[in-house]
C-alpha cells in the first residue's frame, strides 16, 4: 500500500488476519464480508467535487502566472474515511458490529506498520516501547490547571509532570524557585505560550522572526494581533543578523519580542543566539527585549552536541519550548514549555472551579503525556540521549555523503540531523517515503529510529527511480543552488 490509510478495508491491506469480538481469528473473506456492514466512504457531492477541481485548476494557473511552484496538497480524507453507523437492534446478540470493528482496527494496525517502515520526512522518533504503561490507559488522567497547584480533580499526574519540568529546568540551567512551566499538547502550543508571555511582558512589543521559522510563530502573531516583522535568512536557514539589525532600527521606539530557532523546520538551522543578543544590546534594546527559543526538535539534541553553543537561562532569554513526540519519542503529541517564574504572574489568574491557577493555553491537559516523558527520561538519562544524538549526526552525514556520491545535490547544517536534497520528481515517491517538501527541495530528518539499513533502502530506491525520471534526456533534476548554495547543488549547470 502506498500513500494514505486508503479507501476502506481494501486499501488497508486485504488478507490480514482479523479478530472477532470474542478473540477468534476471522478469515480474510469473513473480514471483508463483515466490513460490508460498516460504510467506509463518505462520497462528496458531485457539485463539490467539480468546484474543488476547478479551484485546483485555477490555483495551478495562478502559480504558473506568478512563476511559483504549485503546492501539492495531500489527499482528501473524506473519500477514504471510516464512517460511523448506528448498531443494529440485534447487535448485542450477533456480535457483528464488534467483529467488524475488530477487523478494521487489525487492518489499520497493519497499515501503521507499513507506514512506519517508510517514514523519513518528519522529525518523529518511532523507536519506543511503552508496554509497561498500558496498565494506566484505563484512567482518565487530566492535569487541568497549574502543574504546581493541585486541582480538586484527583485523577492527575502532576507529580510526574513536575519531575519532568525539573529535569528540563536543570538542562537549561534555571533553578527550581526561578522557573515555571508545563507540559503542552504539542510544539505549537509551546510557541503560542512563549510568545504570549513575551507579549504580556511587552504589550506594545514587535515580534521578530526569521522567514524560515515554524508557521506557528506567524499564527501566534495573527492570533494575538501583534505586529510581526519577518527577517531574512542566510543560505543555511539561520537568521541574518545584519537584516535583523536593519529592521530593529526601523522600530527603535518599540520593544522587541524575538523568536530564535533552535533548528529551523526545513533546513534544521540553528540561529546564533549570542549574536541575536549582541545585536539587540548594541542597538539600544538592552532590557527592552524578550527572547523565546523554539527548540521543537534540536532543543533537546543540541545540549549533547560537542562544542555547540548552548541554550541556557544564564543568557537573557525568556522561554524555551521543545516537543516531546519528536526526539524523545512520545507516542502522542506533547511538548515542554519553560519560562521564568517572574513573567508568569502577568498572565495567570486563580480559578475557584478548579481550586488551581490558570496560566496555560489549554484548560484540560493530557495527563498521560507526563508519565510517558518521565518514563523515557528515567530509562535513557543524559548519557542515553547523548548516544542517540551522536548516532543521528553520524547517520545524517552518511546519508548526505551517499546522496552526493549518487549525483544528488544535498546539504547538511553543522549542528543538524536534517539532510536537505533535491525534491524527487514523482509525488507518489514523496508520499511513499512521507518526505517533507518545500519548492525544489525535500528533506530527511534522521532520528534515533532511522538506521543505516533504512537509509540504504531509501537511497537505493531513490537512485533507481531517479534513473527513470530523467532517462529521456529532456527532463533535468531541479537546480537547488538558490536553496542550498552552489557548492551543494549537482544540477546540470552546477555539477
Amino acid at each position: 500500500m502506498v500513500g494514505s490509510v486508503g479507501n476502506g478495508l481494501a486499501d488497508l491491506g486485504a488478507g490480514a488476519v482479523s479478530m472477532n469480538g470474542v478473540g477468534k481469528a476471522l478469515h480474510p473473506a469473513e473480514a471483508a464480508a463483515a466490513a460490508e456492514t460498516l460504510p467506509m466512504e463518505l462520497e462528496p457531492p458531485e457539485a463539490l467535487v467539480a468546484a474543488a477541481v476547478e479551484a485546483e485548476a485555477e490555483a495551478k494557473r495562478e502559480e504558473a502566472a506568478n512563476g511559483r511552484r504549485e503546492i501539492v496538497m495531500g489527499r482528501n480524507v473524506h473519500t477514504s474515511c471510516f464512517a460511523v453507523k448506528e448498531p443494529d437492534a440485534d447487535d448485542e446478540e450477533t456480535g457483528e458490529r464488534e467483529a467488524t470493528m475488530a477487523s478494521v482496527l487489525a487492518l489499520y494496525r497493519r497499515s501503521l506498520v507499513e507506514r512506519t517502515k517508510h517514514h523519513l520526512g518528519y522529525p518523529y522518533n518511532l523507536d519506543f516501547d511503552y508496554g509497561a504503561l498500558a496498565q494506566l490507559q484505563h484512567f482518565s488522567i487530566n492535569n487541568l490547571g497549574d502543574p504546581f497547584i493541585e486541582s480538586n480533580y484527583g485523577v492527575h499526574s502532576r507529580q510526574f509532570e513536575v519531575g519532568v519540568l525539573d529535569w528540563f529546568a536543570r538542562l537549561w540551567e534555571l533553578e527550581k524557585d526561578e522557573y515555571w512551566g508545563y507540559i503542552t499538547n504539542c510544539g505549537t502550543e509551546g510557541n503560542l505560550h512563549g510568545i504570549l508571555v513575551g507579549r504580556e511582558v511587552f504589550p506594545d512589543g514587535i515580534l521578530y522572526a526569521s522567514r524560515e521559522s515554524h508557521y506557528s510563530v506567524f499564527k501566534a502573531a495573527r492570533m494575538y494581533r501583534m505586529d510581526c516583522v519577518k527577517v531574512d535568512t542566510l543560505m543555511s536557514g539561520e537568521i541574518d543578523c545584519a537584516d535583523f539589525q536593519r529592521k530593529l532600527l526601523q522600530n527603535q521606539d518599540k520593544p522587541a519580542i524575538i523568536n530564535v530557532n533552535i533548528g529551523t523546520t526545513v533546513k534544521g538551522a540553528v540561529d546564533d543566539l549570542d549574536l541575536v543578543v549582541k545585536t539587540l544590546e548594541e542597538n539600544g534594546f538592552k532590557d527592552r527585549f524578550y527572547i523565546h527559543c523554539d527548540g521543537a526538535l534540536f532543543g533537546l539534541m543540541i545540549p549533547f552536541v560537542k562544542k555547540a553553543p548552548q541554550v541556557t537561562f544564564k543568557k537573557p532569554i525568556g522561554s524555551v519550548s521543545v516537543s516531546g513526540h519528536k526526539f524523545v519519542g512520545c507516542p502522542m503529541p506533547c511538548g515542554v514549555q519553560i519560562t521564568r517564574l517572574e513573567h508568569i504572574n502577568a498572565l495567570s489568574s486563580n480559578v475557584e472551579y478548579l481550586a488551581s491557577r490558570d496560566a496555560t493555553i489549554m484548560g484540560s491537559r493530557n495527563g498521560h503525556a507526563p508519565i510517558f516523558l518521565w518514563y523515557t527520561l528515567n530509562r535513557k538519562g543524559y548519557r542515553g540521549f547523548q548516544k542517540e544524538v551522536q548516532k543521528c549526526l553520524r547517520n545524517a552525514h552518511y546519508l548526505k555523503d551517499r546522496l552526493k556520491e549518487a549525483g544528488v545535490g544535498a546539504m547538511l547544517n553543522e549542528l543538524s540531523s536534517t539532510v536537505v536534497f533535491e525534491r524527487p520528481k514523482d509525488e507518489e515517491f514523496v508520499r511513499r517515503w512521507q518526505l517533507a517538501c518545500e519548492g525544489n527541495i525535500a528533506h530527511v530528518v534522521v532520528m534515533p529510529s532511522v538506521n543505516i539499513d533504512k537509509l540504504d533502502y531509501f537511497l537505493n530506491e531513490l537512485v533507481e527511480k531517479r534513473a527513470t525520471w530523467y532517462q529521456d534526456g529532456i527532463s533535468q533534476p531541479p537546480c537547488i543552488a538558490r536553496d542550498v548554495g552552489v557548492e551543494n547543488c549537482l544540477c546540470g549547470l552546477h555539477k
